[in-house]
């Protein structure tokens, strides 16, 4: 599965950077581990270095970069790839974070 489409970069262009919206930020999309645990949510893409912004689900959940290659290089405990929701919806990081406390409270 390709990661990063056409439309996912001209979405990302489009809204640019996110940093003065908060937590209005809008998460364009989602990429997961089918094996383990990690999530990324992205907020920003920069073609020139090929580098994501969003909110990381791992060992914590913290905002932070991470590569279009290191996503397409890694595998998870079992060896499968990362992949993209293919049914995700754009919504807010609020939203997300909220979404991220309730599933860490149950």
């Amino acid at each position: 599965m390709k990661l990063l489409t056409k439309d996912l970069e001209y979405r990302f262009a489009r809204l640019g950077r996110q940093e003065d919206r908060g937590e209005e930020a809008i998460v364009v999309t989602k990429f997961f581990t089918p094996d383990s645990s990690w999530t990324w949510f992205c907020l920003e893409f920069d073609p020139e270095t090929r580098e994501f912004f969003g909110l990381v689900e791992g060992h914590e959940v913290e905002l932070g970069y991470f590569t279009l290659e290191e996503l397409e290089s890694a595998r998870g405990p079992l060896g499968l790839p990362i992949e993209r929701d293919k049914f995700w919806r754009e919504t807010t990081l609020g939203e997300v974070r909220s979404m991220l406390a309730k599933r860490r409270v149950s």
